[in-house]
């Protein structure tokens, strides 16, 4: 089984199951792309992507209006993202994605939380080579034959395709998440979500003893308003 699947295996594991988690996150990243390319979906194809992600997460129609209203009225805030590196418990690696209207404050308590739960900060850039960053597809299978369908979408940059159970996912280097997305619109292939992850690419074993602390640290990151993402070299 290739690295599609393995993607989605860790993606099942995610700790952001949780509503109250994960709803603040998607509405911050509809508001970030209202606000750069304003709020018509139509017109604002970063907007359609980020609309796609947060209807698979079950947001509510209701919250996906008001992110756009925010983003686009006089008050709306201006986020900027910023990354940080880290080591955790036993060794773990993690890269953390954040978008802040306050620096400041998300410096200290991204440190907090690496300091009290058994990590350190380490330098930008310290870690960013041991993770790939992945444009990543998910679709319900077509009705075209799947070697016909990669052949449509390699020249857009496709990496690897895969299917199991009728679900489709696609990889391809971040640098073509538009050329693939435009792609699939021009096929008339619907996506389930489009995402950039980063992927370890030295994943690593641990105990589930290791995985319970290693747990606390990263929940405790995914609880940050400030966190859209966090990845991990576990596997």
């Amino acid at each position: 089984m290739g690295r599609a699947f393995e993607y989605r295996k860790a993606a099942k594991m995610k700790r952001w199951g949780n509503m109250s988690r994960v709803f603040p996150k998607l509405a911050k990243a509809i508001e970030i792309a209202a606000k750069a390319g304003g709020g018509d979906p139509e017109m604002n194809p970063a907007l359609r992507t980020a609309i796609l992600n947060a209807k698979a997460q079950n947001l509510p129609k209701t919250n996906i209006e008001a992110a756009i209203k925010r983003a686009t009225g006089k008050d709306a805030k201006n986020y900027t993202d910023v990354n940080f590196e880290g080591k955790g418990p036993h060794g773990v690696l993690v890269f953390v994605e954040c978008a802040t209207d306050n620096n400041t404050r998300t410096v200290a308590n991204v440190k907090m939380h690496f300091n009290k739960n058994g990590g350190q900060v380490v330098p930008t850039g310290s870690l960013e080579f041991m993770f790939d960053r992945r444009a990543i597809f998910e679709f319900d299978k077509p009705d075209i034959d799947l070697e016909e369908l990669e052949l449509e979408l390699i020249d857009s940059g496709l990496e690897e395709l895969e299917e199991e159970d009728g679900l489709c996912i696609a990889l391809a280097d971040y640098t073509d998440f538009g050329n693939m997305n435009t792609k699939f619109e021009e096929l008339g292939i619907e996506l389930k979500k489009a995402e950039l992850k980063r992927i370890s690419n030295n994943p690593q074993v641990f105990t589930e003893e290791q995985q319970e602390e290693i747990g606390k640290l990263l929940e405790k990151l995914e609880d940050d308003d400030d966190v859209q993402a966090v990845f991990t070299n576990m596997e």
